[in-house]
């Protein structure tokens, strides 16, 4: 089922996830919604906070569901090492039409569980490593312009304010 993602500056979005505990029918029902809203949208990654859910729990495909074998459902995943830099344009469903450059690791080793609650690593780099940091923040109630110089990032939320009082947001 396609639900409606959370737009900023929402709360929810600035809160941190609790872990999973129960790995259970409900939670795979949710990390289903996701992948079939983070798909319609379209987007790359999409973090259980952007629904109004607070768990630790994201989902990623950089193919956008163009190419099989790409779709990843992380459980409570937490960065364990990383390692480079990149700074590239970064854009997040939950603030529509705005991107902006933001620093990242190249490279990123990600713990995490699967929907049956299975421990496992998975290593990205370049966009992969963009999109699992990206999504992983969201559970730590951080935002990508949370992450942009003090002044980039007054600019950007004044400009989502004037969208919001011309009732385009």
């Amino acid at each position: 089922m396609i639900r409606p993602i959370v737009k900023y500056p929402a709360p929810e979005l600035e809160e941190i996830c609790i872990p999973v505990s129960d790995f259970n029918s409900d939670l795979k029902e949710l990390a289903g919604d996701m992948l079939e809203t983070m798909y319609s949208a379209p987007g790359i990654g999409l973090a259980a906070p952007q629904l109004g859910v607070n768990v630790r729990l994201i989902v990623v495909d950089v193919t956008a569901g163009q190419e099989d074998g790409y779709q990843l459902v992380l459980v409570n995943p937490e960065v364990a090492e990383h390692s480079g830099r990149q700074k590239e344009e970064e854009g997040c469903l939950s603030i529509p039409g705005i991107t902006a450059a933001v620093e990242r690791p190249d490279w990123v080793r990600v713990k995490a569980q699967d929907l049956e609650g299975n421990e496992f690593e998975i290593e990205g780099n370049e966009l992969l490593a963009r999109v699992l940091c990206h999504e992983i923040d969201h559970l730590e109630g951080i935002l990508y312009l949370d992450k942009l110089s003090p002044l980039r990032r007054d600019l950007l939320k004044r400009k989502i304010k004037k969208l919001i009082r011309a009732g385009e947001w």
